[in-house]
């Protein structure tokens, strides 16, 4: 089977599989699947799908999947569409099984280079609607290097009376201070969450697929766009398409993924306030790449972007309202003519950035989601980077300004989620407490599982402005109030946070960024000695493999570094 010099240049990796007679076997497997002799002398392109009837922000992705194949082969290709996993975090938060949550990310990851890499694809589409997917998807296709398109599933339209899946959450808390009985809380329950899509705030779905498009590897709109729409298949199937043309002018994830990408990417992020998890998620895919990211470039770019959008959980709108008005290009295009982002970056439509934007129209008159330069919710970063005697190495706060700038408490100690969640709604927790759940981190829980439920709680029960809560965990884009995580290095490796007992007084400060614990270098080094490592809590399986081979969450919390 001969192919002209253009098809080769387009088809590096399926021509080995399918091309010569040495291949009739494979090309007789694939004959089963559908393929014809035409189809042998196309690129082939991978469909990664997250498809799981689960989740409401997946439920749908298979019909995504197959608008993105039809793109693909109209526009010449032939494609094959495959499944990798989906965890729900929502449903999950709170248990055991949310341990699972991070790490079915570096799953994803392995999963889609596996099936690629085996497969012969010469370019990909992967499809996510959920928030370890997305970045799962996006650490497969950097690995792999192959021109290649990501596109969200899209957002979840909001429930009655406004609501969302975390409303649901902070119903508990709300039934816990007896604001609510049993009734109103079951009457959210059933209509916060009306269909497909991922939670409707800028929570890290939404966060992630902002940051991806912000990056240049989404096509323009995808990622505010409603699950269910006409609009997001139109999207599917262009990106099909998009594939081809990346083919063809041999544009990589490599090509786009830049430096300068990454620093448009946090800026879109702080503009939107977003979900701390995108400091976790842009480390990994940034290590991934071979970009070097680090904590403080969160800072130094924090310094000169405001937050501009009024959005949930610290704001009043969801994201099916900012789609409503145009999504997040009218937002970039304001960033762009204020000299904020990189407009040179290359895109997956092979134009930069600057010329993807060159006609988008501005907000309409009279909308107040995202406001001027001249009035933000926030001048600087709601994101902050924390570092002191407590995080040496650094953590991660996300804070808006209404949980205020500043706050001293004691430390009320728990070495797990479930301990602090009990005491927070049986009132043991009270004002002027900082939470301390610790043992939580990558490696210690293992899986460093978001702190959506304690959160919640503390929202719920009207704490939010009294109570800190600080831990090695993570949290959810949900979360809101005065709260820091990643806090490293984690309890299980030793860090400083093993080391604070109940009473101790802790300070953290969102103005020169720092966390501390008031105690002696003496006393701490006491306490260092006499601290003894506890045995691991999985010896084998997935978590165990995980926490052996997780790096510190200020790196990303990855499982391939050198």
């Amino acid at each position: 089977m001969t192919q002209d010099k253009n098809q080769d240049k387009r088809r590096k990796y399926s021509a080995p599989v399918v091309d010569g007679i040495g291949k009739s076997a494979s090309r007789a497997m694939l004959r089963a699947v559908g393929f014809t002799d035409e189809d042998f002398k196309k690129p082939q392109i991978g469909i990664a799908s997250t498809w799981s009837n689960l989740t409401p922000c997946n439920m749908h992705i298979n019909q995504l999947a197959e608008e993105s194949a039809a793109g693909a082969d109209e526009a010449g290709g032939k494609s094959l569409i495959f499944n990798t996993i989906t965890i729900s975090d929502g449903i999950a938060n709170g248990t055991e099984g949310m341990k699972y949550s991070l790490v079915s990310r570096e799953v994803i990851a392995d999963s889609i280079e596996t099936v690629a890499g085996c497969e012969g694809f010469d370019g990909l589409v992967a499809i996510g609607g959920c928030d370890k997917n997305m970045p799962g998807c996006m650490m497969g296709l950097a690995r792999l290097n192959r021109p290649s398109v990501f596109v969200y599933g899209g957002t979840i339209m909001p429930g009655e009376n406004h609501t969302d899946i975390i409303s649901v959450f902070e119903a508990v808390g709300a039934h816990a201070r007896g604001d609510l009985d049993l009734i109103e809380v079951k009457q959210i329950e059933e209509t916060a969450i009306p269909g497909p899509g991922s939670c409707g705030g800028m929570y890290t779905a939404n966060t992630m697929a902002s940051a991806i498009e912000a990056m240049g590897m989404s096509l323009p709109g995808s990622s505010a766009q409603n699950a269910v729409s006409e609009t997001k298949a139109e999207d599917c199937r262009g990106a099909g398409a998009a594939v081809l043309n990346l083919l063809e002018k041999d544009i990589k994830p490599s090509d786009i993924m830049t430096r300068k990408a990454f620093e448009n990417a946090i800026t879109v992020v702080i503009a939107l306030g977003g979900s701390t998890n995108a400091v976790l998620h842009l480390l990994a895919m940034a290590s991934t790449v071979g970009v070097d990211l680090e904590l403080e470039d969160f800072v130094e770019i924090g310094k000169r972007v405001p937050v501009l959008a009024d959005l949930r959980p610290s704001g009043h709108y969801m994201m099916s309202e900012l789609v409503a008005i145009g999504g997040i290009q009218p937002l970039m295009k304001m960033l762009l003519d204020r000299g904020l982002l990189h407009g040179d970056c290359l895109t997956v439509t092979g134009q930069t950035l600057a010329e993807n934007l060159a006609d988008v129209a501005p907000y309409p008159e009279g909308q107040d989601i995202i406001h001027a330069f001249d009035n933000p919710i926030k001048a600087d970063s709601h994101l902050r980077i924390l570092f002191g005697n407590l995080s040496p190495t650094g953590a991660v706060a996300k804070i808006t300004g209404k949980e205020g700038t500043h706050f001293t408490g004691r430390a009320r100690v728990f070495h797990s989620e479930e301990e602090a969640q009990e005491r927070i709604l049986d009132g043991t927790v009270v004002a002027g407490d900082v939470l301390v759940i610790r043992y939580e981190g990558p490696k210690g829980g293992p899986g460093m599982r978001e702190m959506l439920s304690p959160t919640s709680a503390i929202m719920g029960k009207g704490l939010g402005s009294d109570v800190a809560l600080i831990t090695d965990g993570r949290f959810s884009g949900g979360s809101h109030g005065f709260v820091v995580g990643h806090i490293t290095p984690e309890a299980a490796e030793g860090g400083p946070i093993a080391l604070v007992e109940d009473g101790d007084t802790i300070t953290i400060d969102a103005v020169s960024n720092r966390i501390e614990l008031d105690v002696s270098d003496q006393e701490l080094e006491r306490r260092r000695q006499a601290w003894q490592a506890p045995p691991p809590r999985f010896t084998r399986g997935t978590l165990a493999k995980y926490s052996r081979t997780v790096s510190s969450a200020s790196k990303g919390a990855v499982t391939d570094l050198p």
